[in-house]
């Protein structure tokens, strides 16, 4: 049986393609030859085929595209021209998400057969994950160039998420990065929440320009790399970089998921740590479109802080968001932390009374309790993390013991196996 394939590719390769693999209609078939990348995308999300075969310097292509085509379930190949431009298409594709190349000057037959090779190696994200992803672009070799060190990593992501309200998530994210990087582990922190993120104004971070959604631009088009991630990221402390965050909630869309996961993968491979801050609560009445951002940061942890306050109300939305996160991130080890624990709010001693609520309602035995502590306050009026102004604060205690537990319990994930994606024909 013949594969459909649809072509588009600029110039005489795409004629002089059809023509030849007229003799091989056993094998491939055009069932479209497409004028532009809006087109491929139309006629692969009406099945029409099984693999694209795209000309390099096709305009338009960007990750998103690429992706359409993985969840058609249409396999990609790209061909790259000869001479020295292709090397920077070939690195601009992988970049994309990429997996599968040819050169546009090698025999049909042997083309024909990468072609079908592609088509059986596509990834469908709902199914089985998304492809393993290459080595940033701009250190091919692995080697982390940012915030410090070279030895290559396959970072932890630990994403920071809880109920709606004042739970105290952006303060846990801050200065949890912060205690990471203190132990001479690189750390990247970024601002995902898209309701209020405040990262840059807890650490006195004056940036027009939020770094986390041009990163995301950068990635969906191809562009992010170490280098370029190092250019949107603001070092505050040695060892911690942040990604701001869009402090006016309307510009949500703009954190577009696919390059938002490419913005993560780079982040882990430049980083030990990467720490993400995500808004409170996922709504259940929309239609998720504004939550696909913490979606994406759920299922690419490797753990999953959830941050509830210690009171009554705090507590109770605490436990609802702790027995949804099984719907959410099942597969994700979670840690229970409650915070700004404190008699006035839920009687004496606070830390019993917290840890019996969560063991009668929740089953929680091990919850992480943060104590209420004005030191915390300060931090914020200076711009500046704990360990920085209140070394010695009982918050920040607690916060060092969480990181350490953190670096006991969460594996490191193993480094990806990178598929071959030069064809040798």
């Amino acid at each position: 049986m013949s594969l459909p394939v649809l072509l588009a590719v600029p110039g005489p390769v795409e004629a002089r393609l059809v023509a030849a693999w007229e003799g091989l209609r056993r094998e491939v078939v055009v069932v479209r030859r497409c004028a532009d990348l809006p087109e491929v995308l139309a006629a692969a999300g009406a099945g029409l085929a099984r693999a694209a075969v795209l000309g390099a310097d096709l305009p338009g292509a960007d990750a998103e595209a690429v992706d359409a085509l993985r969840r058609h379930g249409v396999g990609l190949l790209v061909l790259l021209p000869a001479g020295e431009a292709a090397n920077a298409l070939e690195h601009r594709w992988r970049a994309l998400g990429a997996r599968r190349f040819a050169r546009s000057g090698d025999d049909p037959a042997a083309l024909a057969h990468a072609v079908a090779a592609a088509a059986e190696v596509v990834v469908h994200p709902s199914g089985g994950g998304a492809a393993p992803a290459a080595p940033a672009p701009g250190s091919a070799d692995g080697e982390r160039v940012f915030p410090g060190g070279a030895a290559p990593v396959t970072g932890r992501t630990v994403a920071v998420w809880g109920p709606h309200g004042s739970t105290g998530r952006s303060t846990v994210a801050v200065n949890l990065a912060a205690e990471l990087a203190a132990t001479g582990a690189a750390t990247v922190l970024a601002d995902l929440d898209t309701r209020g993120a405040c990262v840059a104004q807890l650490l006195g971070v004056l940036d027009d320009a939020p770094g986390l959604l041009a990163a995301v631009r950068a990635a969906t088009e191809g562009r992010l790399d170490a280098a370029a991630l190092q250019r949107h990221a603001a070092l505050v402390l040695p060892d911690l970089a942040v990604l701001t965050g869009a402090p006016d909630p309307r510009r949500w869309s703009e954190l577009r998921p696919v390059g938002l996961r490419r913005v993560l993968e780079v982040s882990a491979g430049v980083a030990e740590w990467v720490v993400v801050d995500l808004p409170g609560g996922l709504d259940e009445d929309e239609d998720g479109a504004r939550d696909a951002a913490a979606t994406v940061a759920l299922e690419a942890a490797d753990a999953v802080l959830v941050v509830g306050a210690a009171d009554p109300v705090g507590l109770q939305r605490w436990i609802r968001a702790w027995q949804r996160l099984s719907e959410l991130a099942p597969a994700v080890p979670a840690f229970a932390v409650v915070s700004r624990v404190r008699a006035s709010a839920v009687g004496t001693p606070a830390p019993r009374r917290v840890a019996a609520v969560l063991q009668r309602f929740a089953g929680v035995a091990d919850a992480v309790l943060l104590p209420e502590d004005a030191a915390a306050d300060e931090a914020a009026l200076a711009g500046r993390t704990l360990g920085e102004v209140a070394a010695r604060s009982p918050l920040r205690q607690a916060l060092t013991q969480l990181a350490h537990r953190l670096d006991d319990e969460v594996p490191v994930p193993p480094l990806p196996e990178v598929p071959d994606v030069l064809v040798a024909i």
